[in-house]
């Protein structure tokens, strides 16, 4: 049975943060889905489309093996859906890979999950996850138990390699 992978898109979403991890994974046999709020075409910040082939609504994480969340502007406004800090915590509890990069980390932050944990994230989200109660770590990927964090699209190699890792591990 193929392992699968739930990622959140919504519009604004840094389009390199999903795309490079998603075919990454998908060139390692995991099969991708997106969560959106509604099932339709969404832009990505830079203007690349990504459809939606789940609601969120419907989105269960026993039928997934890992959580990913990309950034851009799209973390902003899913944080404030309750669905979305719902599933992120659900991820979380199961012990299943919960990855993130860049803004990404502000749903977590608002699932309530960082505290006492090692993680990392765009600058202008440094203070933030401090504030959420997680150690602040300046490095391309920061792996804490479940928890996968990165910075920029710079660390995209890294942060798909370690989530892919997560998951054959699964």
């Amino acid at each position: 049975m193929a392992k699968r992978v739930l990622a959140f898109v919504d519009d604004i979403y840094e389009d390199l943060e999903l795309w490079y991890p998603k075919l990454r994974l998908e060139e390692a046999g995991v099969e991708m889905h997106l969560a959106g709020l509604e099932l339709r075409v969404f832009k990505g910040k830079h203007g690349y489309p990504a459809r939606a082939d789940l609601l969120m609504a419907q989105a269960r994480s026993e039928d997934f093996q890992g959580l990913m969340i990309p950034g851009g502007f799209m973390p902003d406004k899913l944080r404030r859906e309750a669905r979305v800090l719902g599933l992120t915590r659900e991820f979380f509890e199961q012990g299943k890979p919960v990855a993130f990069i860049c803004h990404g980390g502000w749903i977590p932050i608002s699932a309530g999950i960082l505290r006492g944990r090692r993680a990392t994230g765009s600058l202008g989200i440094k203070d933030d996850l401090v504030n959420a109660g997680a150690t602040w770590m300046d490095e391309a990927v920061v792996v804490d138990g479940n928890l996968i964090s990165s910075r920029t699209p710079a660390d995209l190699p890294r942060f798909a390699q370690a989530l892919a890792s997560a998951i054959q591990d699964r």
